[in-house]
């Protein structure tokens, strides 16, 4: 009982025909060749005959030799009849090649399919690589637009940075520029409204001193009682006498009540306003001495004096200003 070979799998390696069929086609290929350049080539071999003329000038004249008579050509010679083709060698009946290996053709079908599979994972990892690539090189294009508009926007910024910070230096520099400028029309105002009131005092003073002149002269004429160096404008001089001061503090310093002791001897001084017939109205500090005791007592010594004394023209100053000591 005969084996029945395997089914040839998809992927095996197609099985080899036997070498002696394809060696007696390569013979009978050549012999057929080798016969037909023979037919068609044909050596032919024909004598080689010189012509040749020439003429020959001499002072003597000579006759002329006879011309050369060619030989009548020979005959060609027949064709050899065509010999007869070989009869081709009887073809050798081809050897049945051997059954496949089950065991070859399922390790070559295993092979065919890792490799196809190889060749399938190579393709993808190809791909893969290929958009991975492409990727990166749609997130570069990306990343160098956005660089790009980056720094369109940052160079329009500055730009307007540039052109507002100048603006703001032109605006400041015409401020600094008009404020100099009022400045200088100020101070030249100033100058010339300071000049002004210079020229109008001295104005104003020449015409003090003409109107004090003149009225010196005039109360000269009336009868004017102040001496030489007076420079009051009145008949007779309404201010207290130099002793009425003292006089003053002496009346009221024995009311004075301090039992404590003052460092220095500070001054205070006091402006007190009376009536015409000496009643004291009321009185203020307007110098203090730095201890607040001692200006309250001089207040009360005021307050308990109650009335002036008479000057020697025998009115009382409507306002004096007295000062007071604690050692005097």
């Amino acid at each position: 009982m005969s084996q029945r070979p395997a089914p040839h799998l998809e992927f095996a390696p197609p099985v080899p025909e036997g070498r002696q069929r394809s060696l007696v086609i390569a013979i009978a290929a050549h012999a057929a060749l080798f016969l037909a350049l023979a037919l068609a080539t044909q050596w032919r071999t024909q004598p080689q005959v010189v012509q040749a003329e020439a003429e020959l000038w001499s002072a003597t004249p000579q006759a002329a030799a006879p011309r050369l008579q060619e030989p009548p050509p020979a005959p060609q010679p027949e064709p050899e009849p065509p010999k007869p083709e070989p009869k081709p060698e009887p073809k050798a009946k081809p050897t049945p090649p051997p059954a496949p290996d089950p065991e070859i053709e399922r390790r070559d079908a295993q092979i065919a399919l890792e490799k196809k599979k190889q060749l399938e994972k190579k393709k993808e990892a190809e791909k893969l690589e290929k958009e991975k690539a492409e990727l990166k090189r749609k997130e570069r294009e990306k990343e160098e637009k956005a660089a790009k508009e980056k720094a369109e926007k940052e160079k329009l910024a500055k730009d307007k940075a540039d052109k507002e910070k100048k603006a703001q230096e032109d605006k400041a520099l015409e401020k600094k520029k008009a404020a100099e400028k009022a400045e200088a029309d100020a101070k030249k105002r100033k100058q010339d409204d300071a000049k002004k009131a210079a020229d109008a005092k001295a104005d104003a003073a020449r015409m003090d001193a003409m109107r004090n002149e003149n009225l010196k002269r005039m109360q000269g004429l009336a009868g004017a009682s102040g001496g030489e160096n007076a420079t009051g404008s009145a008949l007779k001089s309404s201010g207290p006498s130099s002793s009425y001061a003292g006089r003053l503090v002496g009346r009221i310093k024995p009311n004075i009540s301090y039992p404590g002791d003052v460092a220095g001897n500070p001054r205070a001084e006091v402006e007190v306003k009376v009536s015409p017939d000496g009643t004291i109205l009321s009185r203020r500090i307007v110098q203090t001495s730095g201890n607040r005791a001692w200006d309250d007592a001089v207040l009360r010594a005021i307050d308990k004096t109650e009335v002036f004394p008479k000057d020697t023209d025998g009115r009382v100053p409507s306002v004096i200003v007295l000062g007071f000591r604690p050692q005097d």
